[in-house]
């Protein structure tokens, strides 16, 4: 088995670090399970691009993506950065395209952009940002990913769409990734979402039990032969909670009873167990044609959980 394994960050979305009430020492728990994940052997560690917390908005912590992504830059040395994904209405895509040739820069070359058409409408009215249904929000998505490569690839960029327009922008330096810094499309939409993958992505993510990954990614190799993209140069990544524990019975006991009712049937193919189920479900992954699992353990804020799971799984 040849997976690799990336960690989504605690970072107060889900309430995961609800529990400090210390701002400034919340976010140094972060970056210390950035740097334990680091020092143990995953590949990548990932931010989620939210302004509230999750089930329900709250007063809790809630860490902006781009700001702490360049901050991990430098708390960080070797392992890759990126985002699960930005949310492509939050900011213009000059603007983000010229935010991660900086954090490349950074970073000394570790940085993946990962994007998204967007979702969360609370946010959107929250912020007083339009929420535009899901077709044009996607089509949005598609003028944009437009904009991003021509802002890493041109002197000076331009660009005339229905919803962005770009006129000689100049983005200089534009990192250090050659021949750009890869670009992951979060998403799994048959029609649209992993046709742009085919067309402008370097990796994409998608999910999340094994039978849908593998259903997923089939339909993006159907898109891949119809452009004449190579499937095999797109890195495949899914998600997936995480909670190791002695016995399958100890970690359902662990399971708290509100991520017990969000995972539904998906519970039977969870990452959730011994490390001999464990073991089992990566397999199937493995085989659906997944390349890097995106951890989000449950415990997520112990570097001794990081630690464990590295011990058991990690070469």
């Amino acid at each position: 088995m040849t997976l690799q394994f990336g960690i989504l960050l605690p970072q107060g979305w889900t309430m995961d670090l609800a529990q400090i009430k210390d701002p400034a020492q919340a976010y140094e728990t972060m970056t210390q399970i950035a740097q334990t994940a680091e020092e143990v052997g995953f590949t990548s560690a990932w931010l989620v691009d939210h302004f509230h917390t999750i089930p329900h908005p709250s007063q809790e912590v809630t860490f902006e993506c781009w700001t702490s992504t360049a901050a991990l830059a430098r708390d960080t040395k070797t392992i890759r950065i990126g985002q699960m994904v930005t949310c492509n209405s939050y900011r213009h895509p000059a603007l983000l395209a010229k935010m991660a040739s900086t954090v490349d820069i950074l970073s000394h070359g570790r940085l993946s952009v990962g994007i998204g058409a967007g979702w969360y409408e609370h946010e959107y009215h929250a912020y007083g940002y339009t929420y535009p249904d899901a077709p044009q929000r996607l089509r949005q998505l598609r003028e944009a990913v437009q904009v991003i490569h021509k802002m890493w690839s041109d002197e000076e960029a331009y660009f005339e769409g229905k919803y962005y327009q770009v006129h000689g922008a100049i983005n200089q330096p534009k990192g250090v990734q050659l021949p750009h810094i890869p670009l992951l499309i979060g998403g799994g939409g048959e029609q649209v979402t992993l046709k742009l993958v085919a067309q402008y992505a370097d990796a994409c993510n998608v999910g999340n039990d094994p039978a849908t990954v593998q259903q997923k990614l089939a339909v993006l190799k159907q898109h891949c032969e119809r452009v004449g993209r190579d499937y095999e140069s797109i890195h495949r990544t899914t998600s997936a909670i995480c909670l190791l524990a002695d016995s399958d019975e100890q970690a359902l006991a662990l399971l708290p009873a509100d991520r017990k009712t969000r995972l539904g049937n998906t519970l039977q193919t969870a990452l959730i167990g011994s490390p001999e189920t464990i073991r089992q479900r990566l397999t199937a992954y493995a085989a659906a044609g997944v390349q890097e699992l995106v951890l989000r353990f449950v415990d997520g804020t112990s570097p001794e959980t990081i630690r464990r799971f590295a011990k058991e799984f990690i070469a």
